[in-house]
């Protein structure tokens, strides 16, 4: 079995799939990518299996219930679980992570770190390129609010291009996590730092997606900020 799966969970990124996939076989054909698919409508399913036929180390899972982002990522821990990775990879389809990224979390979570983030803000200092400016500080102080309110140490908390030790994945309660937006990501920090798991941010460029429709939403956004609160409400913090 190859240790490196790389997640990438798609709905309607029929302009992005092909180009991705085959970007991050360029880097490293030894990874594995698994689509976890919401049920898109628009060819991006009939285009990965197409690419099915020229990549062994590609899978398919499609998904016609319990849709979001968090809900698609849980899937696919569980999947790769199941396989024995050890090396477990979130990725968006979009390009705003760069596959040439790869090997520095990879290589990063080797050194013995079990989770390594790769990080828009790093020590203040911002990586992102084509997003307009109240996007960028709503992200931007979304990640300092959490934060402060967590107290975790990290500078981007609302990260999603992250490398999991396959032993992160199997000490938090797959099942017992409860978002499904960008406070999924925040969520999935919080639980590997209360394990006290140790953890990485690594500086990389983000940058906006140039083709296909972003699902990010006012909901999901209050999921982010008011998620938070609402962890520590709900008894969330407990391992």
């Amino acid at each position: 079995m190859h240790k490196v799966l790389i997640i990438i969970p798609t709905l309607n990124e029929v302009e992005n799939i092909n180009t991705i996939i085959h970007q991050v076989f360029d880097v490293d054909n030894n990874y594995h990518i698994l689509i976890v698919d919401d049920h898109s409508t628009d060819g991006t399913i009939a285009k990965v299996q197409a690419l099915q036929q020229l990549y062994s180390q590609l899978f398919l899972e499609i998904r016609t219930k319990n849709k979001g982002l968090g809900k698609a990522y849980i899937h696919g821990f569980l999947w790769a679980l199941k396989r024995d990775y050890n090396y477990i990879i979130e990725m968006d389809a979009d390009f705003s992570h760069n596959p040439k990224d790869l090997p520095r979390l990879v290589s990063t979570c080797q050194q013995g770190y079990d989770v390594v983030i790769g990080s828009r803000y790093i020590n203040n200092k911002i990586n992102v390129i084509n997003w307009d400016f109240k996007r960028l500080m709503l992200s931007y102080f979304a990640s300092k609010y959490v934060k402060i309110i967590t107290g975790m140490p990290f500078f981007d908390t609302t990260a999603g291009f992250i490398c999991y030790h396959k032993n992160v994945l199997k000490t938090i309660n797959l099942n017992e996590i409860r978002f499904t937006g960008y406070a999924f990501q925040i969520e999935m920090k919080f639980k590997a730092w209360l394990h006290q798991f140790n953890i990485k941010e690594i500086p990389i460029i983000f940058t906006d997606r140039t083709k296909g429709t972003s699902k990010l939403d006012s909901s999901i956004i209050s999921e982010a900020i008011f998620g938070v609160i609402n962890m520590k409400i709900k008894g969330l913090t407990k391992k």
